[in-house]
């Protein structure tokens, strides 16, 4: 699956994302939502893999969303919708999306889900073979 990143240029995470998926050769499909917002459809197949919903993806602690004086709960579904597609800048990025996984914000750990599993296996089978070594020089 392609890896969707979903991010503005002011955003100093979403340039990190940006950096990590192209240091590690994952392809992928950018966006700026702000220049180019996410429709409807685009927000909730995102919110269909979150925990909690808008609350996952509102950053509620933007000037843009305190600006507003709103409490997300006081909204219904399509008027939140509604919300983000008009004003973008509410939205927390990055928003890193391949249709299974999702990702929102940077985080260094979490991102290396988007590596191949291939990937990940030989990097799991470098880590215990430098564990076993380790033990064995400790024994010997």
């Amino acid at each position: 699956m392609t890896v969707n990143l979903y991010y503005s240029t002011s955003s100093k995470s979403s340039r990190s994302a940006r950096a990590w998926l192209v240091a590690n050769n994952i392809p992928f499909n950018e966006r700026d939502i702000i220049a180019n917002p996410l429709d409807r459809d685009e927000l909730k197949q995102i919110l269909r893999l979150t925990e909690n919903g808008f609350e996952d993806i509102v950053s509620t602690r933007s000037k843009a969303f305190k600006a507003l004086h709103i409490d997300l709960s006081d909204l219904g579904f399509n008027q939140l919708l509604d919300l983000l597609v008009e004003k973008p800048q509410l939205l927390k990025r990055p928003i890193i999306y391949d249709g299974r996984r999702l990702q929102i914000g940077y985080n260094e750990e979490d991102i290396r889900a988007f590596l191949p599993r291939s990937v990940r296996k030989s990097e799991l089978r470098e880590i215990q073979q430098k564990l076993y070594d380790d033990d064995q020089q400790a024994v010997g």
